[in-house]
């Protein structure tokens, strides 16, 4: 179903935007422990860098399976009760963690992450197309890039509050060596505790912001005359978005191979310690923030979307060239780079793709959440040849792949098919 906003005045907009907005802060808050957690788990239950990629899987196998209910939850309850209902279930995920902590089983942190990830795919379905409409038609891929940049913020915090919460807690080296085998898996077990506080807080949080989203009342989504599309596979007629779903599916993977394995990575290419990684992993933050910010205000008033798109995967194909090739601390700058070019990615590829789609737009929106799987396979890859070839740096040759794809969605990707499209009403608001 096409659909508008319609029941509050256009300058009643801001507070509802800031309110939405902040719901990309939440997400990206709890996405970017997950670097955290990562070199944590792997270290508390001596996992291989497969094994400790199954967070990611974990979290982004939810996004696939719950994004389609999530997007009939919108169209039964509204966006509205789809929020609340989606911070409830995030907030549900956050208190899993202390009984995963207590019975110490990888396994309940997996089904803890993958709860988590539940609540995100009702939320980022639900705010991501409202961000886009809720303004100008215009200007919707700027203003969807604005509020992704409070996930960048979230990027920049999340790391070094996580980094001292959890990394600084636990054994020693040398107290680890005085014990036996048995004695020193259950030591670096229990150092799996020190995430529960972090997580409570989270959890209590996000239980007080729905608390908020049910007392404010937010505009509304009203139908206009013509009918929804017929299912889910009725969406893919349109070409551009069968390309954007799998631009989102590689380029999700990317950004995750880049986050997530950023501190093991960095242990290797530079020599530096987990606690001083989530330092430069905070600046990996800093300069996705930045990128969305800059790229957002200022370069996107005097280049297409599509094409500064295109440009920046072409940079980063040459930045993870580097980061291959390349040791010491110039490969922790080059990642950190790549993070400012790929931070108008999500949000230009997600805005393309559901433009001109008409009734289609829900299902649109599901399939680009839905591609966000990207994030449960390609890290795993990433982690297999790292550990068959014991060189974590070819891992970059995953990422590298993947922006390419990027890069070719931005050159013609990206074109609506006329021909395609004609039997559907445009999407006059995008």
């Amino acid at each position: 179903m096409m659909k508008t906003i319609l029941d509050m005045p256009k300058n009643s907009y801001f507070l509802p935007f800031v309110l939405i907005t902040s719901l990309f802060f939440l997400w990206g808050f709890a996405h970017n422990l997950d670097p955290v957690l990562i070199p944590h788990l792997k270290r508390s239950f001596t996992l291989t860098t497969t094994q400790a990629t199954l967070v990611d899987s974990a979290v982004f196998i939810a996004y696939f399976l719950m994004a389609v209910p999530a997007g009939m939850i919108m169209k039964k309850y509204g966006y509205q009760k789809g929020i609340i209902i989606g911070l409830l279930i995030f907030a549900s995920g956050c208190f899993l963690f202390i009984p995963a902590a207590n019975t110490r089983q990888y396994s309940f942190f997996l089904v803890a992450l993958f709860v988590i990830a539940t609540g995100l795919t009702l939320l980022e379905t639900a705010a991501n197309p409202y961000a886009a409409v809720l303004g100008d038609p215009e200007t919707a891929t700027r203003r969807l890039n604005l509020s992704q940049s409070f996930n960048g913020l979230a990027a920049a915090l999340a790391p070094v509050i996580g980094g001292r919460l959890i990394l600084t807690k636990g054994f020693s080296d040398e107290t680890l060596g005085h014990l036996s085998e048995a004695a020193r898996k259950a030591a670096l077990a229990s150092e799996a505790s020190s995430v529960k506080i972090p997580y409570l807080v989270l959890g209590l949080l996000l239980i007080l912001i729905a608390v908020a989203f049910a007392f404010i009342k937010l505009p509304v989504f009203k139908e206009q005359s013509h009918a929804a599309g017929k299912n889910i596979f009725s969406a893919f007629a349109h070409r551009h978005l069968s390309w954007a779903v799998a631009t989102q599916f590689f380029y999700v993977g990317a950004q995750v191979c880049v986050f997530s394995l950023f501190i093991l990575y960095t242990e290797k290419s530079a020599g530096l310690k987990q606690v001083e990684s989530t330092y430069y992993l905070g600046l990996c933050g800093i300069a996705f923030l930045a990128g969305r910010f800059v790229s957002t205000l200022i370069f996107m008033r005097y280049a297409r979307p599509e094409k500064l798109l295109a440009a920046y995967a072409l940079i980063n194909i040459c930045l993870c060239i580097g980061a291959v090739l390349l040791h010491g601390m110039v490969t922790v700058y080059l990642v950190i780079a790549t993070c400012f070019f790929m931070s108008i990615m999500f949000p230009t590829i997600f805005s393309l793709g559901i433009h001109g789609l008409g009734r289609d737009i829900e299902y649109g929106s599901s399939l680009l959440v839905m591609s966000i799987v990207g994030g449960a396979i390609l890290p795993r890859v990433f982690g297999y040849i790292s550990d068959w070839t014991g060189n974590i740096q070819l891992g970059y040759l995953v990422p590298l792949g993947c922006f390419l794809i990027v890069f070719l969605f931005g050159v013609s990707g990206h074109r609506i098919s006329v021909k395609k499209v004609t039997n559907s009403p445009t999407y006059s608001q995008l």
